[in-house]
């Protein structure tokens, strides 16, 4: 029986979203061509994750080990080598995050097999892997053919995918003995160096308000932020305001930023180019805001205000606030 490995990401006592995005993407593909989804959970102390795990995927190999209490790409890849060595998933999914992106393309070095990264798609034709990846900045999609392998080791880009919630699996949890024997002393995690305050990780945000080339100057930014501030969410926006220099670029959307999917997604002022749509596009909710009818944001929002965003705003902002205070 094919089997298909998805590396489950934790950080800080909770599973990152992209584990569960992982976990559908691989759950239509091992439909597809009928092969077991194997969730490969490693740390310690996490047999909570596992029976969550187990809810998405047939079996959880989980591997507790003290050495494995933080990421380490060392001692993933020795444990993930010997892993996929002897079980031999045609493929293993792992997030591009700064996790992935660190472990992965080692691991597939060591172990000789094809690897695609950043990948927004995939799918198997004629038993051979195909992938979809963006390049030059997000203005075209790649098809691209892998050669033909026993083994096949893919990167997903996180917020491609949306998690879906499935009736529970009720998976085998596993425990597998860790093959490690001593400690990575010439590559050690030492600690999470969070934001400085004030700062905030638009990533996972619930509401964004982002902004555009349309605010016209920095002057005019704290009516947008009394915007998201009213709504209790997060300022955010597109490049040209980042290349102003009027907000940092851990505030930037899209293709050559970040890309984030949350519950409200207020795009003001902004275009919509496709390299800002590709940072977006899987918000639950978009409304836009801007002046011009024919402005392609307008094809990804739900809903569209078509005028002056310094009328808009400011109403919307004092209505908001009215509505809260009730």
């Amino acid at each position: 029986m094919k089997e298909l490995f998805v590396l489950a990401e934790h950080r800080q006592g909770e599973l990152r979203d992209v584990t569960f995005e992982m976990l559908t993407k691989g759950r239509e593909i091992s439909q597809k061509i009928n092969a077991d989804l194997t969730a490969v959970l490693l740390g310690h102390s996490i047999k909570e994750f596992a029976k969550r795990l187990a809810e998405h995927a047939k079996k959880v190999m989980i591997i507790d080990d003290a050495k494995l209490e933080s990421f380490n790409a060392e001692t993933y890849q020795k444990v993930l080598s010997r892993l996929i060595s002897e079980h031999k998933p045609l493929l293993t999914l792992i997030g591009h995050t700064g996790f992935g992106v660190d472990l992965a393309p080692s691991l597939a070095t060591e172990l000789n097999v094809p690897l695609a990264t950043d990948c927004i798609d995939l799918d198997f034709e004629a038993e051979r892997l195909v992938v979809i990846r963006q390049v030059y900045g997000g203005k075209v999609n790649v098809k691209a053919v892998l050669r033909k392998s026993e083994k096949y080791i893919v990167t997903l880009r996180p917020a491609t995918f949306e998690a879906q919630e499935v009736p529970a699996v009720g998976g085998e949890i596993v425990e597998v003995a860790s093959p490690l024997s001593e400690d990575i002393t010439y590559k050690r995690f030492l600690e999470y160096v969070q934001p400085p305050a004030g700062e905030v990780d638009i990533t996972a945000a619930d509401i964004i308000v982002a902004v555009g080339r349309g605010i016209k100057e920095s002057d005019n930014m704290p009516m947008i932020e009394k915007l998201a501030e009213t709504l209790g969410g997060v300022l955010a926006c597109s490049r040209p305001v980042v290349d102003k220099g009027w907000l940092p670029s851990d505030r930037q959307v899209g293709t050559s930023g970040k890309t984030v999917k949350p519950k409200l997604y207020v795009a003001v002022g902004i275009s919509g180019a496709f390299q800002h749509v590709s940072g977006m596009k899987n918000s639950d909710l978009v409304i836009a805001i801007n002046k011009d009818s024919k402005a392609p944001i307008f094809r990804v929002a739900d809903y569209g205000v078509v005028e002056d965003l310094f009328k808009v705003v400011p109403t919307l902002t004092d209505r908001v606030s009215k509505e809260k205070s009730g």
